[in-house]
C-alpha cells in the first residue's frame, strides 16, 4: 500500500511539478492520508537535480501545509458551537467529557495555543489535525495562521533540504518517521487510558461522598 501510494506522490509531482507538491501538502494538512515525508524530500531530490529550484520547492510546501491547516481550522472554528458542544451534551458522559471541562480546554489552548501549534506541525500524525483542534478551541485565525506558518517552515525547510542532501537516498527518511509516529500513536493511546481510569476515579470518590 505505501509504495502504491509513493508512486502514485512521485507521479503527481513529476507531471504537475510546483502544483503537485501543494496539492499534496494541502491534503495532508487536511487530514487525507498523504505522507510528507515522501513529498517533501523527493521533490528536494528533484531540486538537486535540476528539475526544480529548491526555494520554490520549498515555497510549494509551507503554501500547501498552511492552506490545508487553515481549511481544517474553518471547519472546526464553524463547527465548534453548532455540532461539537450538542455531541458533548448527548454524548459527553459516554466519552468522560463534559462542557465545563471542553471549556477549560478551549481556554487553555486560547493561551498556550502557539506553542501547541508550532509543535504539533513538527509531530508526524498531530501535525495532521492541530489546524482542527485550533478551530475547535477557538483560537484567533492570525494566531492560528502565525503559528502554523512558523511550524510548517521548519518542517517543509528541513525535509525539503534534507531530501536535495541525499539525492537518490532521499527515500531513506520515511521509515524512520513511520517508526517515529507508531511511538507518537502509542503515547497517545497510553494518555488516554490514564485519563479514563483517571475520570473513573473521580467518579468513584463523588459517589462516595454522596453515600
Amino acid at each position: 500500500m505505501l509504495a502504491q501510494l509513493s508512486g502514485l506522490i512521485i507521479h503527481l509531482i513529476q507531471t504537475i511539478g510546483y502544483a503537485g507538491v501543494f496539492l499534496l501538502m494541502t491534503l495532508e494538512a487536511a487530514l487525507i492520508p498523504i505522507p510528507s515525508e515522501i513529498t517533501l524530500p523527493f521533490a528536494g531530490f528533484l531540486a538537486q537535480k535540476g528539475t526544480f529550484i529548491l526555494p520554490f520547492v520549498m515555497l510549494a510546501g509551507i503554501a500547501g501545509d498552511v492552506f490545508g491547516t487553515m481549511i481544517l481550522y474553518a471547519i472546526g472554528y464553524y463547527l465548534e458551537e453548532n455540532f461539537v458542544l450538542n455531541l458533548i451534551n448527548k454524548y459527553g458522559k459516554f466519552i468522560l467529557i463534559s462542557q465545563h471541562e471542553y471549556r477549560t480546554v478551549q481556554g487553555w489552548f486560547e493561551k498556550k495555543g502557539n506553542i501547541i501549534i508550532v509543535l504539533a506541525k513538527l509531530m508526524p500524525g498531530f501535525r495532521t489535525i492541530i489546524g482542527l483542534f485550533a478551530g475547535l478551541s477557538g483560537v484567533s485565525f492570525a494566531k492560528t495562521l502565525t503559528y502554523t506558518l512558523i511550524g510548517s517552515v521548519i518542517w517543509c525547510v528541513s525535509f525539503v533540504y534534507l531530501g536535495d542532501a541525499l539525492g537518490t537516498h532521499w527515500n531513506s527518511l520515511e521509515p524512520v518517521f513511520r517508526k517515529f509516529e507508531l511511538v507518537i500513536g502509542i503515547i497517545v493511546v497510553l494518555g488516554l487510558l490514564w485519563y479514563i481510569n483517571h475520570k473513573l476515579k473521580i467518579v468513584r470518590l463523588d459517589k462516595r461522598i454522596k453515600k
